[in-house]
């Protein structure tokens, strides 16, 4: 069993967080627990790492109250791993490092909404496509908790946007100046004038924003949207998906991206940068409608 060093600065809480999450196999652990990767095996096919530290860590994240072991199988008995309310609040902290790492390891420093094609950041995004999205709850614009995948439709369109409000003075300040920023009324008004197309393509469209619901609640009763607006203000779709944000007014807020995604939580479709927005939902309703064609069988 490796030796821990103590961190012995009881007055400093970022020592002691330290303490718990300091080593770096443990907040990749948590990424992908957040992930949805709960399972010994499945942990470790995704980390790479031996058996021995990956038991050892695991063991430290119980200990410290951020995973909890949640049996899954009887004969013989086996758990499984969850993030703990300690283990989500540790969200804020993985998107911050992701932010961090977009924004001066891959980039260039600045704050933008958006990023180039050709970027790493982009090609992050565009893996996910065959991947699935993790079950959970966000809260509707209505206080109502919803799945961001309907269950209803064969497909759901996942539009990301930084933010919209009812009010023109209530954006952040300089938030025109921010690359990619401008716009998500244009995409989401354009959205509710095709909603019905959409609708007759098979197609639920979900607006998601890290805004609080009073927020969201305000602006589609004032541009009459028909359709759900979520609020993942708790990151957890983001740190999910690893989907990319930046930070404005002390805000982590999501860059502008649409997924498609198919009943059964298969990302079948990534547009990512989106820089013309009415041509992009033009163009995500486009896909929906291939996607729903009838398939020929196979010769």
């Amino acid at each position: 069993m490796p030796r821990r060093t103590r961190l012995e600065d009881a007055d400093c809480a970022i020592a002691q967080a330290l303490d718990v999450v300091g080593d770096w196999w443990t907040l990749l652990i948590v990424r992908d627990t957040a992930r949805g990767v709960h399972r010994f095996d499945e942990l470790q096919r995704e980390l790479g790492m031996s058996r021995k530290v990956l038991t050892e860590r695991l063991r430290l994240l119980v200990e410290a109250e951020v995973l909890t072991r949640v049996p899954y199988q009887d004969r013989p008995v086996r758990h499984e791993y969850r993030l703990t309310p300690r283990g989500r609040a540790l969200l804020p902290v993985l998107v911050a490092l992701q932010d961090w790492g977009d924004a001066w390891i891959l980039g260039d420093g600045g704050t933008t909404a958006t990023a180039a094609e050709a970027s790493a950041e982009a090609r992050r995004v565009h893996q996910l496509q065959g991947t699935h999205v993790p079950e959970l709850q966000l809260t509707g614009h209505d206080g109502t908790l919803r799945d961001p995948v309907s269950a209803d439709t064969p497909f759901t369109v996942l539009y990301c946007f930084p933010g919209a409000y009812a009010r023109a003075d209530a954006y952040p300040p300089g938030w025109s100046d921010i690359p990619g920023a401008r716009g998500c009324t244009l995409e989401s008004c354009t959205f509710r004038d095709r909603h019905t197309e959409f609708a007759a393509a098979g197609a639920t469209v979900h607006g998601v924003s890290t805004q609080r619901p009073d927020e969201q609640r305000a602006f589609a009763e004032k541009e009459g949207l028909g359709f759900p607006l979520l609020s993942d203000a708790e990151l957890e779709l983001i740190t999910a998906l690893r989907l990319p944000t930046f930070r404005a007014a002390g805000v982590s807020r999501l860059k502008r991206l649409t997924l498609l995604v198919d009943r059964e939580r298969v990302v079948r479709h990534v547009q990512y940068p989106v820089t013309d927005i009415a041509g992009s939902v033009a163009a995500a309703l486009e896909e929906v409608r291939r996607l729903s064609e009838p398939q020929p069988p196979p010769e």
